[in-house]
Formats: structure tokens, sequence, C-alpha cells
């Protein structure tokens, strides 16, 4: 039985629960970060009522389940002259990998910046989580010479 591909959309208040267990997903691999679900509710939710500079683009499967998101936010880059995509989040469930469908998110994503004037897009990846560098760059991605640094504040 041949199932269709996954229904890319706009995320709702609705799917928060369920973006929050991608984010544990995404976070339980990435070594900077862990898992606070009142911090990524709280995100999440900020993300949805700004949708001028933010976007959190989710893939249903066919019963209507929230199996992979994309979110990205618009910042202004002065080398540019114009606003960049900074893509935030990118995680699927495992069942839901190796169909396109993270592809398909970020392409929406993509869309969805060009449509606000963005000429960019950054993210980061961990540099030893292979599969998501290996699927960054089939997607045409190019690492850069810049390092991440942070603070708290």
């Amino acid at each position: 039985m041949e199932t269709s591909p996954p229904v890319i959309g706009q995320a709702r208040e609705a799917d928060i629960p369920a973006l929050v267990e991608l984010l544990d997903i995404l976070f339980g691999i990435e070594q900077d970060f862990r898992p606070d679900s009142e911090k990524q509710v709280r995100g999440l939710r900020i993300l949805l009522e700004d949708s001028e500079r933010a976007c959190i683009l989710v893939a249903r499967d066919g019963t209507g389940r929230v199996i992979g998101m994309a979110s990205g936010q618009l910042v202004i880059s002065t080398a540019e002259g114009a606003p960049s995509l900074w893509v935030e989040d990118v995680v699927l469930v495992p069942e839901g990998r190796g169909m396109g469908t993270g592809e398909r998110l970020l392409q929406g994503l993509l869309a969805w910046a060009r449509g606000k004037g963005a000429t960019r897009a950054q993210l980061l990846a961990d540099r030893d989580n292979g599969p998501a560098l290996a699927f960054y760059t089939h997607l045409g991605w190019t690492r850069t010479a810049l390092e991440a640094w942070r603070m708290r504040i």
C-alpha cells in the first residue's frame, strides 16, 4: 500500500505539545542544549505570535500527526543589507526520516523567507552530528569560516 507524502504547513498553537516532543529529540542529541519543556513552550509561543519575523512549519502524516518541524526567524544582516533567515530547529521523528520531508520543510522555510525579502539563510549544526551535516551538504548548504559563540545574559 502506497502512503502519501507528509503535508507541510504552518504550525498552530494546538501543535505545541508535539513540537515540544520533537525538540526533546533534537536537544537530546545536541551538545549545547538540554530539553526543558517550559522553556520550549514559551519559545514556541513567542515564535507563533510573531508571524512577520518567525515561521514554524510542520510535516503531518496521513493521520494528521506532526512528524517533523522546521523553525526560522528573520534577522537583519548588515553584510547583506537585507533580512537573513536564521534556521533554528529542524527535526523529524526517526520513522519520518529518509523520505524528503526534511528537505521539503527547509524549502518551505526558505520560500517563506524569500517572500519576506531575505537574501541569505544560516543555521548551526553540531560538528559531530554526521547525519545532519551530510543532510545539509546534500541540500547545498556550505560551511563558513565563522565560529558560533554564546553568552548567557
